[in-house]
Protein backbone atom coordinates (compact mmCIF):
# COMPACT_ATOMS: atom_id res chain seq x y z
CA UNK A 1 0.00 0.00 0.00
CA UNK A 2 0.88 3.40 -0.69
CA UNK A 3 2.32 6.32 1.73
CA UNK A 4 -0.71 8.31 0.07
CA UNK A 5 -3.63 5.12 0.56
CA UNK A 6 -1.91 4.62 4.94
CA UNK A 7 -3.29 7.86 6.50
CA UNK A 8 -5.83 9.33 5.11
CA UNK A 9 -4.84 12.54 6.74
CA UNK A 10 -1.89 14.74 7.72
CA UNK A 11 -2.43 17.36 10.04
CA UNK A 12 -0.72 20.60 9.43
CA UNK A 13 1.55 22.78 11.64
CA UNK A 14 3.08 25.72 11.43
CA UNK A 15 5.91 27.08 13.46
CA UNK A 16 9.13 28.77 13.99
CA UNK A 17 10.60 26.78 11.65
CA UNK A 18 8.48 26.53 8.85
CA UNK A 19 5.56 25.07 7.54
CA UNK A 20 5.34 21.27 8.44
CA UNK A 21 2.87 18.14 8.37
CA UNK A 22 2.53 15.55 11.22
CA UNK A 23 4.23 12.84 10.47
CA UNK A 24 6.49 14.05 7.33
CA UNK A 25 9.96 14.55 7.68
CA UNK A 26 11.52 17.44 6.08
CA UNK A 27 14.54 16.24 4.42
CA UNK A 28 16.99 17.86 2.52
CA UNK A 29 16.33 19.28 -1.12
CA UNK A 30 18.97 17.09 -2.44
CA UNK A 31 22.27 15.45 -1.89
CA UNK A 32 24.19 15.91 -5.92
CA UNK A 33 26.74 18.24 -5.17
CA UNK A 34 26.78 19.61 -8.94
CA UNK A 35 23.50 20.59 -8.14
CA UNK A 36 23.73 24.60 -7.30
CA UNK A 37 21.16 25.55 -4.60
CA UNK A 38 20.94 27.47 -1.16
CA UNK A 39 18.84 27.07 2.19
CA UNK A 40 16.01 24.65 0.33
CA UNK A 41 14.12 21.84 2.53
CA UNK A 42 11.52 19.20 0.96
CA UNK A 43 8.45 17.28 2.18
CA UNK A 44 6.72 15.05 0.32
CA UNK A 45 3.22 14.89 1.00
CA UNK A 46 1.82 12.53 -0.63
CA UNK A 47 2.95 9.60 -3.29
CA UNK A 48 0.96 6.97 -5.00
CA UNK A 49 1.71 4.35 -7.54
CA UNK A 50 -1.37 4.45 -9.33
CA UNK A 51 -1.30 8.12 -10.03
CA UNK A 52 1.70 8.35 -10.58
CA UNK A 53 2.08 11.66 -9.24
CA UNK A 54 3.56 13.02 -5.97
CA UNK A 55 2.67 16.27 -4.04
CA UNK A 56 5.64 18.20 -2.33
CA UNK A 57 6.14 20.90 -0.33
CA UNK A 58 9.44 22.61 -0.66
CA UNK A 59 10.87 25.84 1.92
CA UNK A 60 13.32 28.14 -0.05
CA UNK A 61 14.45 30.35 3.17
CA UNK A 62 14.90 34.11 2.46
CA UNK A 63 16.89 34.60 -0.06
CA UNK A 64 17.47 31.18 -1.00
CA UNK A 65 17.06 29.27 -4.21
CA UNK A 66 16.46 26.11 -6.18
CA UNK A 67 18.44 24.63 -8.89
CA UNK A 68 18.42 25.86 -12.20
CA UNK A 69 17.53 22.88 -14.16
CA UNK A 70 14.95 21.01 -16.53
CA UNK A 71 13.29 17.42 -16.86
CA UNK A 72 10.99 15.71 -19.39
CA UNK A 73 8.17 16.26 -16.90
CA UNK A 74 6.25 18.86 -16.60
CA UNK A 75 5.97 20.74 -12.58
CA UNK A 76 2.74 22.21 -11.68
CA UNK A 77 3.94 24.32 -8.56
CA UNK A 78 1.72 26.54 -5.88
CA UNK A 79 3.04 29.25 -3.67
CA UNK A 80 1.40 28.87 -0.05
CA UNK A 81 3.96 31.04 1.65
CA UNK A 82 5.95 34.40 1.22
CA UNK A 83 7.10 35.94 -2.08
CA UNK A 84 9.65 35.71 -4.27
CA UNK A 85 10.67 34.97 -7.97
CA UNK A 86 10.75 32.14 -10.47
CA UNK A 87 12.43 31.37 -13.77
CA UNK A 88 10.08 29.41 -16.04
CA UNK A 89 11.96 29.33 -19.83
CA UNK A 90 13.20 32.56 -21.13
CA UNK A 91 10.74 34.47 -18.20
CA UNK A 92 10.91 35.77 -14.70
CA UNK A 93 8.10 36.41 -12.26
CA UNK A 94 7.40 37.71 -8.80
CA UNK A 95 5.45 35.05 -7.01
CA UNK A 96 3.35 35.59 -4.07
CA UNK A 97 0.87 32.91 -2.33
CA UNK A 98 -1.92 30.98 -4.46
CA UNK A 99 0.06 31.91 -7.95
CA UNK A 100 -0.25 28.83 -9.80
CA UNK A 101 3.70 28.61 -12.19
CA UNK A 102 3.57 25.39 -14.38
CA UNK A 103 6.60 24.40 -15.83
CA UNK A 104 6.36 22.83 -19.13
CA UNK A 105 8.64 19.86 -19.75
CA UNK A 106 12.09 20.69 -20.98
CA UNK A 107 12.41 23.93 -19.63
CA UNK A 108 14.72 26.08 -17.42
CA UNK A 109 13.71 26.87 -14.02
CA UNK A 110 14.03 27.95 -10.44
CA UNK A 111 12.41 29.41 -7.59
CA UNK A 112 13.93 32.47 -5.58
CA UNK A 113 13.01 33.42 -1.92
CA UNK A 114 12.78 37.47 -1.31
CA UNK A 115 14.69 38.72 1.80
CA UNK A 116 12.14 38.76 4.30
CA UNK A 117 10.80 35.66 4.35
CA UNK A 118 10.63 32.07 3.17
CA UNK A 119 8.79 31.02 -0.14
CA UNK A 120 7.00 27.93 0.33
CA UNK A 121 5.25 26.14 -2.68
CA UNK A 122 3.67 22.81 -3.32
CA UNK A 123 5.15 20.86 -6.65
CA UNK A 124 3.28 18.12 -8.27
CA UNK A 125 5.01 16.01 -9.99
CA UNK A 126 5.21 12.46 -11.83
CA UNK A 127 6.62 9.79 -9.04
CA UNK A 128 8.99 8.64 -11.41
CA UNK A 129 10.74 11.39 -12.84
CA UNK A 130 13.59 11.99 -15.15
CA UNK A 131 17.25 13.44 -13.61
CA UNK A 132 17.68 16.79 -13.50
CA UNK A 133 19.66 18.05 -16.26
CA UNK A 134 21.82 21.27 -15.38
CA UNK A 135 23.25 24.01 -18.15
CA UNK A 136 26.49 23.80 -19.10
CA UNK A 137 28.82 27.09 -18.97
CA UNK A 138 27.62 27.68 -22.68
CA UNK A 139 24.16 27.90 -21.73
CA UNK A 140 24.54 29.78 -18.82
CA UNK A 141 25.99 32.24 -21.16
CA UNK A 142 23.23 32.11 -23.73
CA UNK A 143 20.80 32.45 -20.54
CA UNK A 144 22.64 35.61 -18.84
CA UNK A 145 22.70 37.01 -22.42
CA UNK A 146 19.81 38.47 -21.32
CA UNK A 147 19.75 41.07 -19.26
CA UNK A 148 16.42 40.28 -17.15
CA UNK A 149 17.86 36.85 -16.85
CA UNK A 150 21.15 37.59 -15.94
CA UNK A 151 19.82 40.31 -13.00
CA UNK A 152 18.07 36.84 -11.91
CA UNK A 153 20.70 34.00 -12.12
CA UNK A 154 23.05 34.12 -8.89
Amino acid sequence: MSEGAKVPLRRFESGPDGYRWEGVERRAYKHDGAALFRDVTRQTLFSREDLAGELRYFEVAPEGYSTLERHQHVHAVLILRGRGAALVGEHTFAVAPFDLVTVPPVTWHQFHAGADDPLGFLCMVNAARDRPELPDEAELERLRASSALAAFLR
